[in-house]
């Protein structure tokens, strides 16, 4: 499991964004009932296309897989150790991809901000975020916020 989505913000921004839920996509396939089956064992019930725990204010969700960003598998896996295991996780460039692809489909500013968020506090490959943003269609729109990312930079 990769974690993704706004939950990558908060990590990588030292919590100055705070996400709703946690989002993991699974690497491999996994049938809906098995995870099911796993989050029950772990004390969670289902509400729509969440899970819940009574300890936690942080529902789960499982957005399908496989991990991508846009119509691009996501590249490197970042990989941290904790005492309670190994957190895998989007790594810095492709969380702002993920956030700049909501802020263009959806035109979500609070993901533009996110991503600016990540790329103050993060190393990015803008290189790379400016390549990705042409083949999903979307120069212009990378064009208009350049800018705003290569302040964020400095």
């Amino acid at each position: 499991m990769i974690l993704t989505g706004g939950s990558v913000v908060s990590f990588y921004s030292g919590e100055r964004n705070v996400s709703k839920d946690i989002d993991l996509v699974i690497v491999l396939f996994a049938k809906r009932s098995k995870i099911r089956k796993a989050m029950k064992e772990l004390g969670f019930h289902q509400r729509g296309r969440h899970f819940e725990h009574p300890d936690s204010e942080y529902p789960v969700e499982f957005p399908g897989g496989p991990p991508s960003v846009g119509s691009e598998s996501i590249g490197e896996v970042q990989e941290y150790e904790f005492q309670t295991g190994t957190l895998k996780i989007l790594s810095p460039t492709d969380c702002v991809k993920d956030r700049l692809a909501a802020f263009s489909h959806w035109n979500d500013r609070q993901s533009l901000e996110q991503a600016i968020m990540v790329v103050q506090d993060q190393q990015i490959d803008l290189d790379e975020v400016e390549r990705w943003s042409e083949a999903e269609g979307k120069s212009k729109e990378f064009h208009e916020i350049k800018k705003r990312l290569m302040n964020a930079i400095q």
